[in-house]
C-alpha cells in the first residue's frame, strides 16, 4: 500500500523544524523567521521540550537554565504552562529576565544609577546612593533609607552598560548558556544592539535563538529585523491559518517568505471595496492632513452598514466568536462609541489615546480597569499584579477590609464619576499609589491651579481636560481598543485569529495613510519615510493575515490610481469592487 503524500505545509513546516534543532544540537544561533500562521509558538515549544528532553538532567546539575524572554507577562504564563513549568526553562519578561541578573552586581548598579537619567535629582537630598541596595519589583522609582527602587527603563538601561563588563557576560553566559527570544522583533533596540555587540560579534556569550517576524513589528520601541552573519536564518514557509486565496494574497505582498495553505482545497475569500466612485466632497487638510481624501463620518459609517449588510447577505456570521472588525480609520469611530469627549482632547496628536501612549490611558485601561475586573470575579491575586501593588502586607483583618471597601468604593465611583475624580481617590488610599509618569504630571497641573492659564504646556491642558470627562467613557474607549484595533496590549489581534475579518481601512491616525503606502511599494519609501512606510506596511499586512476564511477589506479613503494598481496586483482584479456612488445606508 503506497505511503499517502506528505502535506506541502506540513512538510514545509517539517524542514523548518529540522533546520532549528541541527542548529540547537550544535550550538548554533538562529533566527526563525515565521510569517503570520507559520506556527511560531509550535516552534517555540517544540525547541523548549528538545532541550529539556535532551539537556534539562544536565542544565539543572549545573545550576543553568535556559532563558526565554517574553514580551508580556501574559505570553510568560503560558511558557510556563505549556512546558508544565520544567525548572531547567526561565520564562521571563524582558525586565525580569535582565533583573534575574543584574540584582547580584550591587556595587555595579550603585556605580551606574547615579547617572540615569532622572537620578541625580532624586538622589541628592539623601545624599547620594551610598551603601543602599539597588531594588527593583513593581517599577515606581523611590529612595529609601536603605535602598532605591527602579524603574521599569532604567533595568534596561543598567543592562545595557552591564554587558560591556567581561565578568557580567561571564555570569550571564554560565547562568544562560541557551537564551531564546519570543517575538524578538518587539524587543528594545538598544537590549538587541548590545547583545549584537558583546556576544554575536564577538562569537562567545549564549547561544541564541530568535524567534518571530519582523514583518509583525507595529510597535515604534521594537527592534524590528535583527541580521548578523553568526545568526542563521530559518524561514517556516507554511501557513497552517488561512485559507488559499488568502495566503496567496500574503505571498503577492511578501514575495520573500512564501507560504504554502495547509488545505489549498479551501479556497476562502479575499476581496477589496473601495468608495472611489463616492460623488460627495472629500475631506482635506484638516488636522495636518490626516484626513485628507477621506469620507465624511457619516458617508463611512453608511459604507460601513452598507458592507456589514452585503456580507451578511452572502452568509458572513458577525457575531462576535464568528467575525472581527478592525478599524484603521477614526471616520467610523462614532459617537455611539461611547467616548466622544476624549479624541478631541488630542486634536492632530490623536496616536496618545490610540495607542495608550499617555499615562493616565496606559494606567486605568491596563491596570485599573483589569484590577477592577478581578475584584469582581474575587480573583484578588490578578488584582494585586495587576495594581502593581506585588503582594500587599495584610497584617489583620482590618487591612482586608480596608481593600475591600477601598475597591468597592472605586467600582462604584467609575461609574459615577469623572477620570480625575476616580485618579484623586487612588491618591488618598495609603496601599495605591500611581505610576511615576501619572504623579509628575498630576503634580504640574497642581502648579499651574485649577484654571487653565494660556502659557502651560499642551500636555498639560490635555490632563485638565481629561480629568473632566466621566469614566465611563474610560472603559468605553478600553473596550474598543482591545475590540477593533491591532495596538491593544492585553487582548490585541496581532497574535490572534478569527474566522472572518472585516477592515475598515480610512485616514485619521497621524502615523497611518495606507494609499500613500500602497503608493511605494514597487519603489520604495523617500529615505526619510522608511519607518513610516514599514509601519504602515507591517500593520497592513497584520491585519490582513488574521482570518482563517473570509477577508474583507473597505476602504473610506479614496485610492489613486498607483494605489488601485497596487492592491488590484495583490487581491486580483476579480477581488477589487467598487462601491455605488452613495451607499445605501445614506439613500
Amino acid at each position: 500500500m503506497a505511503e499517502e503524500a506528505e502535506n506541502p505545509a506540513d512538510a514545509a513546516g517539517r524542514i523548518a523544524l529540522e533546520r532549528m534543532f541541527a542548529c540547537l544540537d550544535d550550538g548554533r544561533s538562529f533566527r526563525l523567521e515565521a510569517g503570520a500562521g507559520a506556527g511560531k509558538t509550535y516552534s517555540l515549544d517544540k525547541a523548549l521540550r528538545r532541550l529539556i528532553d535532551r539537556r534539562g538532567t544536565e542544565l539543572l546539575r549545573r545550576g543553568q537554565q535556559v532563558g526565554c524572554i517574553t514580551y508580556t507577562n501574559v505570553a510568560k504564563d503560558e511558557i510556563i504552562s505549556r512546558i508544565q513549568a520544567h525548572p531547567a526553562v526561565r520564562p521571563e519578561t524582558i525586565h525580569g529576565f535582565c533583573w534575574s541578573i543584574l540584582q547580584d552586581f550591587q556595587s555595579t548598579l550603585r556605580a551606574l544609577v547615579p547617572d540615569l537619567q532622572g537620578w541625580p535629582e532624586r538622589l541628592e537630598p539623601a545624599g547620594g546612593i551610598g551603601t543602599r541596595r539597588v531594588h527593583y519589583e513593581l517599577g515606581y522609582a523611590s529612595v529609601g533609607d536603605h535602598q532605591v527602587t527602579l524603574r521599569h527603563d532604567d533595568v534596561l538601561a543598567l543592562m545595557i552598560q552591564a554587558l560591556a563588563y567581561p565578568k557580567f557576560r561571564s555570569v550571564l553566559t554560565a547562568r544562560y548558556p541557551i537564551l531564546f527570544i519570543d517575538e524578538y522583533q518587539d524587543t528594545d533596540a538598544g537590549f538587541v544592539g548590545a547583545m549584537k555587540m558583546w556576544f554575536l560579534d564577538t562569537g562567545q556569550g549564549p547561544q541564541l535563538g530568535l524567534f518571530g517576524d519582523h514583518w509583525q513589528k507595529i510597535y515604534g520601541e521594537g527592534c524590528g529585523l535583527v541580521e548578523h552573519a553568526a545568526l542563521e536564518v530559518i524561514d517556516k514557509n507554511a501557513n497552517f491559518r488561512s485559507t488559499d486565496r488568502i495566503v496567496q494574497v500574503l505571498n503577492r505582498m511578501r514575495p520573500a517568505l512564501p507560504q504554502i495553505a495547509h488545505d489549498p482545497e479551501m479556497l476562502g475569500e479575499a476581496r477589496v471595496f473601495h468608495t472611489n466612485r463616492w460623488a460627495g466632497t472629500r475631506r482635506t487638510g484638516q488636522g495636518g492632513g490626516h484626513w485628507t481624501g477621506d469620507t465624511s463620518p457619516e458617508v463611512a459609517r453608511a459604507y460601513f452598514a452598507h458592507i456589514k449588510h452585503q456580507l451578511a447577505a452572502e452568509g458572513w456570521d458577525f457575531a462576535a466568536e464568528k467575525t472581527k472588525i478592525l478599524m484603521l480609520s477614526h471616520s467610523v469611530i462614532a459617537r455611539e462609541q461611547g467616548y466622544p469627549s476624549i479624541p478631541p482632547i488630542y486634536g492632530q496628536f490623536n496616536d496618545p489615546w490610540l495607542k495608550k501612549d499617555d499615562p493616565h490611558i496606559k494606567f486605568l485601561a491596563d491596570h485599573l480597569e483589569p484590577a477592577c475586573a478581578a475584584f469582581e470575579a474575587k480573583r484578588y491575586g490578578e488584582m494585586f499584579e495587576s495594581l502593581g501593588a506585588g503582594t500587599p502586607k495584610i497584617r489583620k483583618h482590618a487591612d482586608k477590609v480596608a481593600w475591600w471597601d477601598a475597591m468597592s468604593a472605586l467600582i462604584a465611583l467609575r461609574r459615577s464619576g469623572t477620570i480625575g475624580e476616580v485618579v484623586d481617590f487612588i491618591v488618598a488610599q495609603p496601599h495605591m499609589r500611581l505610576p511615576e509618569a501619572m504623579e509628575d504630571a498630576e503634580r504640574r497641573l497642581a502648579q499651574f491651579g485649577p484654571e487653565p492659564l494660556d502659557e502651560e504646556p499642551r500636555r498639560t491642558t490635555q490632563l485638565r481636560k481629561l480629568r473632566a470627562v466621566p469614566y465611563v467613557e474610560l472603559i468605553a474607549l478600553d473596550r474598543f481598543i482591545d475590540g477593533h484595533t491591532p495596538f491593544a496590549t492585553k487582548h490585541g489581534v496581532k497574535g490572534a485569529e478569527f474566522e472572518n475579518v472585516l477592515v475598515i481601512v480610512g485616514r485619521g491616525w497621524n502615523k497611518y495613510d495606507f494609499g500613500q503606502m500602497l503608493e511605494w511599494i514597487e519603489t520604495g519609501p523617500p529615505p526619510d519615510k522608511t519607518e513610516f512606510f514599514e509601519n504602515n506596511r507591517n500593520l497592513f499586512y497584520v491585519v490582513c493575515s488574521r482570518p482563517k476564511v473570509r477577508l474583507a477589506l473597505l476602504f473610506t479613503q479614496v485610492l489613486s490610481q498607483k494605489a488601485m494598481e497596487q492592491i488590484t496586483a495583490w487581491f486580483g482584479v476579480n477581488n477589487i469592487i467598487p462601491l455605488p456612488a452613495e451607499p445605501m445606508a445614506t439613500v
